[in-house]
């Protein structure tokens, strides 16, 4: 398909684009419980006469879009589970599950990748490869969808991959690309800190476990800035800290949660290892014990730079697209990593960002919502970026 060609379809596809989107953001499902999504999904693929697989890797959803087994094979990713927010606008599509919302766009991913499809397959003739479309579920909770799904196959025969994330920290009408190393390592982290409650003013005849937590949450700040290397970024998040239920009485229990996002493996370890001392010291200096449950988070997302060029090369092409943007790599985790494990490929983000529409909340906010004027430019980009990756395999 030529330039032009992409722009218009994807121009006459607003509407479809907004209908789905709206009809996901009306009806989310949560990771690992969605049941109703990739059903629809699988029939909006059947209907364009795909070959499409269902229960890829559990709840997954593949279609696949073969011209020729022998010429290169590209695979488009998009996820569509929800999160556990309540939403909190007062919109026409607003979430109709109390609860359960979503709050991180992969209503748009999957509208986008729908879309994509339609306008592929309705232009196959045109097409010198063949496409792959993934909508992988669980990418929000480890340990995904995207590990089982190409355990399940997803991959097989797949050269290369793109995906793609709107983003509401970019104006609408921007592209942000990253090479290299593109998000972090998102450890979380539970440990229940117990000690021997007692009465409040008898604090001497008990095992305070909060007097305990409380120490133990400074002493990993201590370990951020004073063990871990000032030229490796680390962040440590203290979000849940629970326990006791009445002003004077001192608990047997405190719970304390939290995450510890990094860059690189090394950092990684030394961060886990300073937590367990810290646990320990607790133990020797207070006379608590604990129990830990530690989870490592998805590996970083490592875009290849030549498929991160094709992405670019498309973006600058794109008429409505105003600005290419260079991004710094986040600490947020994405399991599109395990994809990139396995073939190369890149993942980029799509300004959806107006404020003029109160399209401006962060990730996982209540009133996270998106212009959805972004989703075409999402589309464009995407199918002006297979092309190029075509063109580019055929003179090989």
């Amino acid at each position: 398909m030529e330039l032009k060609q992409i722009e218009k379809i994807s121009d006459d596809h607003f509407n479809e684009l907004v209908k789905l989107r709206r009809h996901f953001h009306m009806n989310p499902e949560l990771s690992f419980k969605e049941v109703h999504t990739p059903a629809y999904i699988a029939s909006y693929l059947h209907d364009l006469g795909l070959e499409v697989q269902e229960g890829v890797g559990g709840r997954g959803v593949v279609g696949r879009l073969i011209i020729d087994p022998n010429l290169p094979t590209v695979a488009l990713r998009a996820d569509f589970d929800a999160l556990p927010i309540h939403d909190q606008k007062d919109v026409p599509y607003r979430s109709t599950v109390p609860g359960v919302m979503h709050a991180c766009g992969h209503d748009a991913h999957t509208s986008v990748i729908m879309t994509a499809a339609r306008i592929l397959s309705e232009n196959k003739d045109s097409l010198k490869g063949n496409v792959v479309f993934i909508f992988q579920h669980a990418e929000e909770v480890d340990p995904g969808g995207a590990i089982q799904m190409i355990a399940d196959g997803c991959l097989d025969g797949v050269d290369a991959i793109f995906g793609q994330h709107v983003s509401t920290s970019l104006d609408i009408g921007t592209i942000g690309y990253i090479k290299g190393t593109a998000t972090g390592i998102p450890d979380d982290f539970t440990v229940k800190i117990k000690g021997k409650g007692g009465h409040a003013s008898k604090p001497d005849g008990a095992i305070d476990p909060l007097a305990a937590a409380l120490s133990f949450c400074h002493q990993m700040q201590y370990a951020v800035t004073r063990k871990s290397s000032p030229m490796e970024p680390v962040v440590l998040s203290i979000t849940m800290f629970n326990g006791g239920h009445q002003h004077n009485v001192i608990p047997d229990e405190v719970e304390v949660g939290g995450t510890i996002r990094t860059f690189n493996h090394e950092t990684q370890e030394v961060m886990i290892r300073e937590l367990k001392k810290c646990l320990e010291g607790l133990v020797t200096m207070t006379g608590v014990s604990y129990e830990l449950d530690y989870m490592k988070g998805y590996p970083p997302v490592v875009n290849n730079h030549e498929k991160t060029d094709i992405v670019i090369q498309a973006s600058a092409e794109v008429s409505t697209v105003d600005q290419v943007k260079e991004l710094q790599p986040s600490l947020g985790g994405e399991d599109f990593s395990y994809y990139l494990q396995r073939v190369p490929g890149t993942f980029y983000f799509t300004g959806v960002r107006n404020s003029n529409f109160r399209a401006d909340y962060p990730h996982h906010h209540g009133m996270f919502d998106i212009d959805e004027k972004g989703l075409v430019n999402a589309l464009s980009v995407m199918l002006r970026a297979v092309c190029i990756y075509f063109d580019g395999e055929a003179v090989k």
